[in-house]
């Protein structure tokens, strides 16, 4: 799987656990870490969790290498890191405290319409 491949996979898991305000950073030219940052949010650490764990179990069916998974016993903010492409789950308000999309700003977005339902 190429890492457009496997973002489309991490996209779909989120989607249909309700993720909130879902975003891929494409962060090819300006990061050697990976391909793909895609950050969302919940309003609960409940859904915090249950997404991070559809987001895994997805990846896993896919045969998509998970390197490493931090933040699961907190719920505020869980990374999942699959390679080319690191995942990070919010609680919202952590979310709007760390502003990664700030941070990366000179990273185009990817459009991700296609992937998910409204």
């Amino acid at each position: 799987m190429n890492s457009k491949d496997i973002l489309k996979v991490v996209v779909e898991a989120a989607d249909s656990k309700m993720a909130e305000d879902v975003v891929a950073l494409d962060v090819q030219k300006i990061s050697y870490v990976a391909d793909y940052f895609v950050i969302m949010q919940a309003d609960s650490e409940r859904q915090v969790k249950a997404i991070a764990d559809t987001i895994e179990e997805k990846a896993e069916e896919n045969g998509v290498t998970i390197k490493q998974i931090e933040g699961k016993n907190s719920g505020t903010w869980i990374l999942i890191d699959l390679s080319d492409v690191i995942v990070h789950v919010f609680k919202t308000e952590t979310r709007h405290f760390y502003n990664l999309e700030k941070l990366w700003s000179e990273a185009p977005l990817v459009n991700l319409t296609d992937w998910i339902t409204d």
